[in-house]
């Protein structure tokens, strides 16, 4: 059975998952700028029919690229196995499961929202987001700790 989550247990994670989604964006971002360079660098060496290149610079490069690429997944994992879904990684977008009306609906999370204020159906997804409402256990009054 999969993973479920109160609003307020959702609610207690954010702290951490904020800290390792960023983690994931900047290892993401590095191996991305890396592969940009090497692309530039193939064009070259293609458009020179052949050249000179520093290996022990371009392994070096490598290296970093591929232990970035490592550092995302592992990340991203990690936030996986506490049954949290990462939709969109450049957006900051985290889904978790949360069971309402015996049916489960996915509590909805953006980077830069203070709380989670938002749900949708597995259906749906983030063009479906509703507001919170006292369904959740938390009236639109209350505020989260």
């Amino acid at each position: 059975m999969n993973k479920t989550f109160t609003l307020a247990e959702a609610q207690t994670l954010l702290p951490v998952l904020e800290a390792l989604l960023r983690k994931a964006q900047r290892s993401g971002t590095k191996a991305a700028e890396l592969e940009v360079e090497f692309e530039r660098l193939r064009q070259q060496i293609f458009l020179a029919g052949g050249t000179h290149i520093d290996v022990g610079m371009t392994a070096r490069r490598r290296a970093e690229r591929d232990k970035a690429l490592q550092e995302t997944q592992d990340t991203l994992t990690e936030i996986d196995e506490i049954g949290v879904q990462v939709k969109d990684l450049e957006k900051g977008l985290l889904d978790f499961p949360c069971t309402m009306d015996g049916r489960t609906v996915l509590l909805c999370w953006k980077m830069g929202e203070k709380e989670i204020g938002y749900w949708h159906s597995e259906e749906e997804g983030f063009a479906g987001r509703k507001p919170i409402d006292a369904r959740f256990g938390r009236t639109e009054r209350q505020k989260p700790n």
